[in-house]
């Protein structure tokens, strides 16, 4: 059993920037995956950035070069850097963590809301 919290989130304007963080706790495996996800309302949850346990980073084209991942194996945390933001950047943003290779096994987090005003 494996618990992701995400904080971090919030209002910002437009051009703005936010961090988003997520501490996993429990029986954390390893090699594994982090990322962020997000939702906006009435769209499919899609990736936002990943990061795997050798620092290899994935990001969704619409985030490229505003938006950085990374993470701290010392505190089981993962962050998310979100620079540029627009409006359409408005959404609940998840956290996820899953095994290496393997979509399927891991876990959420709740979730926290990303509102950029325009």
């Amino acid at each position: 059993q494996v618990q992701l919290v995400e904080s971090g989130g919030g209002l910002v304007q437009a051009g703005g920037s936010l961090r988003l963080s997520c501490a996993a706790s429990g029986s954390i495996f390893s090699p594994n995956t982090m990322g962020w996800y997000r939702q906006a309302p009435g769209k499919q949850r899609e990736l936002v950035a990943s990061i795997n346990s050798a620092g290899s980073t994935n990001y969704a084209d619409s985030v490229k070069g505003r938006f950085t991942i990374s993470r701290d194996n010392a505190k089981n945390t993962v962050y998310l850097q979100m620079n540029s933001l627009k409006a359409d950047d408005t959404a609940v943003y998840y956290c996820r963590v899953h095994r290496a290779w393997d979509l399927g096994y891991g876990y959420w987090g709740e979730g926290t809301q990303v509102t950029v005003s325009s």
